[in-house]
């Protein structure tokens, strides 16, 4: 009966360490190639992500198609690939950028005069140039990179002062919101 009842625990045992693994190595996968979650930490995205709120950023989307105009993104910050950033995606591989009169003018093969960006997301609609991309000047962005900034203009730290991410950098999408639990809810990316 006791060599029995030893059979039964250590099967449930090796069960129990099978389950455990299984679930661990479905973990890894998820986390390092399909969804990662990250912290918010500042303001440069406020009003639409508050410092130390929660999300989940999807990996897969950015394999089978580009960044659009006006995705949130995560990316490894070039001046220090250890840290993740979250900014909007403002302009895309090709296209020539310009702040003039406080607003982004986008210049590309629809509108070779240049349109300003409408930008309802903004907590200030006023956009002011940075070290990298000073008020007036045009520029044009290398082919695979992209031109990021974050919805709080006058605090964010973005393309504007330290230049274009590399599509190699990019993380993934922010995809969902989880934390604090009354923003739980899927992040809408604006239409252009």
């Amino acid at each position: 009966m006791l060599k029995n009842f030893l059979k039964s625990l250590g099967n449930l045992i090796l069960d129990t360490i099978e389950v455990l693994v299984m679930a661990l190595a479905l973990f890894a996968v998820a986390y390092l190639f399909l969804f990662q979650p990250h912290q918010i930490n500042g303001n440069s995205m406020f009003p639409n992500f508050r410092d130390k709120e929660m999300l989940i950023t999807e990996k897969v989307s950015f394999y089978l198609r580009k960044p659009q105009r006006g995705e949130i993104i995560v990316f490894k910050y070039p001046k220090a690939h250890e840290y993740d950033y979250i900014k909007r995606v403002v302009g895309l591989p090709g296209e020539t950028i310009q702040i003039k009169n406080r607003k982004v003018f986008i210049y590309n093969d629809e509108h070779p005069q240049g349109v300003a960006l409408e930008e309802p997301y903004l907590y200030n609609p006023e956009t002011e140039g940075g070290t990298f991309l000073k008020e007036g000047e045009k520029f044009q962005i290398p082919e695979g990179e992209y031109f990021l900034m974050g919805d709080n203009r006058a605090r964010s730290s973005d393309s504007r002062d330290w230049g274009t991410v590399q599509e190699g950098e990019i993380v993934g999408k922010a995809w969902f919101r989880y934390w604090p639990p009354q923003t739980f809810a899927v992040i809408d990316q604006p239409q252009y």
